[in-house]
Formats: C-alpha cells, structure tokens, sequence
C-alpha cells in the first residue's frame, strides 16, 4: 500500500529520502520502497514519521484530512 504522504510530508518539508532514511536509521532504498509502494511500511515507521513530522498517524495514513493530534478522551 503506498502512503502518498509520505512523500508528500517529506517534500513539503524540503527532506531528501536520504535523510529521512537516516533519521529511520535504514537504507534509502529501504525508505523509497516504503514511500513508493513496493513495501509495506512498519507500523513503527508510522508512528516514527508522524512525530517527526508532529501529524497524526491517521493523517500519515490518509484515514483524515486533519493532520492534527487528537485530543485524548
């Protein structure tokens, strides 16, 4: 399943796939598979970009147009 966001975040944020990969301490073609579709991508890297980017995993995900944290209950 191909997150469209991912690359999406990481070019809003002016990131190389080389450094986000390294921040994920992994190889770049690792991250581009994952970003691309190829792979699918590890719920700990989810919940790792939605902190570094400060989204919600739901919006990383594409299930909400809020990119927000929501408030707990």
């Amino acid at each position: 399943m191909e997150i469209r966001r991912l690359r999406d975040l990481r070019e809003d944020h002016d990131r190389t796939q080389q450094e986000i990969a390294a921040y994920l301490n992994m190889h770049r073609s690792v991250y581009r598979r994952y970003e691309s579709g190829e792979r699918e991508t590890p719920a700990w890297v989810i919940v790792k970009l939605a902190g570094y980017y400060c989204v919600s995993t739901d919006y990383l995900l594409g299930l909400t147009d809020n990119p927000g944290r929501p408030e707990p209950l």
